[in-house]
């Protein structure tokens, strides 16, 4: 009988990410022919508990290491243990190692693309500079911003260690969102970085989702729930890349040639809806009345005969003011809104295409096939295994 691998497991079950990508990591080992044995050192939270359980890899005959990377000394520690290793960098890249990392264009350009649809077009994003994820989400959410032809305005660390104490740092990032105009979208590194912004706003009478419309990431509903307004986030696909990570350091532990360059990516689901952007900052309030009847009805099949007759506008008024604020159709916000129900019920539901075309109202499987493909440039199916 062959030997059973040995994984250390190093990260924060306290964090939905991690518990995520633990739970993928653990239904690859449930799935898969040959039982691994997942390590969890109880210790590891404990203040340099990590570097302790990485000082037992050889007692306890670890063969692969997944663990989040949070110091110099830490990296320095898994280069001497030799092992293959999957890394989630927390600080900076680190070279030499499979990474999971965030897709180069998500989260950040799904946050962007959510609240442009809000009819925002003042943007801010608050972070950590000095996290390598926080970063790349602040990258991707200004150039995708700057693309749709605006500016973001970021947040920036206070210097000293004593500003950075919360009921400091409260009261100098409210200043911060008091500065910036109004109304205005901000995207939030994370869920546990958006509780702390709204904490702020309500601290600056700033209202929310009025003055300020807040989306986080990582959807943690217990946060989400619990906060003051309720928070939209972004969910990500933490549990494949727990799945895939555990894949690869099989391969590698088995001896396998894997591609040194592989990256896990970090994708965005979908966006959970939420009271903190549960606006349209858009002042034209016959387009807000059309754009929320046609969000009212996405699980519909309606036309925009449909959306003119809602409203008090011919169809060629409003026709002409959705093409100079929304950029798009009447008929293209109708099939983009059909589209994204579409993916939320692909990935929140078993139900299979033909069930969802039945229920969306579609005529048969080539047309919502068709209608798929065009805005998301895949198929149903391959969408649901790319992300779900």
């Amino acid at each position: 009988m062959s030997k059973m691998p040995k994984v250390l497991v190093l990260l924060n079950k306290s964090r939905i990410a991690d518990r995520l990508i633990l739970r993928g990591i653990v239904r690859y080992s449930h799935l898969s022919n040959s039982l691994k044995i997942l390590l969890l050192a109880p210790f590891y939270q404990q203040p340099g508990g990590k570097l302790r359980a990485l000082s037992e890899v050889e007692n306890q005959r670890v063969d692969g290491i997944i663990a989040n990377i949070d110091s110099a000394q830490m990296n320095k520690s898994l280069i001497a243990a030799g092992l293959p290793a999957v890394m989630i960098p927390i600080k900076k890249r680190i070279p030499g190692f499979h990474l999971i990392l965030d897709d180069k264009n998500t989260p950040g350009k799904t946050a962007a693309e959510y609240l442009l649809n809000l009819g925002l077009r003042k943007f801010a994003f608050c972070g950590f500079e000095n996290l390598i994820w926080s970063q790349m989400r602040s990258e991707q959410f200004s150039k995708a911003i700057a693309a749709a032809g605006f500016q973001t305005h970021s947040y920036r660390l206070p210097r000293l260690k004593v500003q950075r104490l919360w009921e400091n740092e409260q009261i100098i990032l409210g200043d911060w969102l008091k500065s910036l105009p109004k109304p205005i979208g901000l995207m939030a590194c994370n869920d546990d970085r958006a509780q702390y912004v709204l904490e702020a706003c309500q601290m600056a009478s700033l209202r929310v989702p009025d003055d300020v419309a807040v989306i986080g990431v990582d959807n943690d509903e217990l946060i989400c729930d619990l906060t003051t307004p309720p928070l939209s986030s972004i969910a990500l696909n933490h549990e494949k890349a727990g799945y895939q990570a555990a894949q690869l350091l099989d391969k590698m532990m088995a001896g396998e040639k894997v591609d040194s360059k592989t990256t896990i990516s970090l994708q965005s689901l979908h966006v959970v809806s939420r009271q903190s952007t549960d606006v349209l900052a858009i002042e034209d309030h016959d387009l807000v009345k059309a754009i929320r009847f046609i969000r009212q009805h996405s699980n519909k099949v309606i036309q925009v005969t449909d959306v003119v007759d809602h409203g008090v506008l011919s169809r060629r008024a409003l026709e002409r003011r959705f093409r100079k604020i929304l950029r798009r159709s009447v008929f293209d916000e109708i099939k983009r809104t059909r589209v994204e129900h579409v993916c939320r019920m692909l990935l929140t539901t078993n139900l299979s295409v033909s069930q969802i075309a039945l229920r969306m109202g579609y005529s048969n499987n080539k047309h919502i096939g068709r209608s798929f493909r065009r805005e998301k440039g895949m198929t149903p199916l391959q969408y649901r295994k790319e992300f779900g």
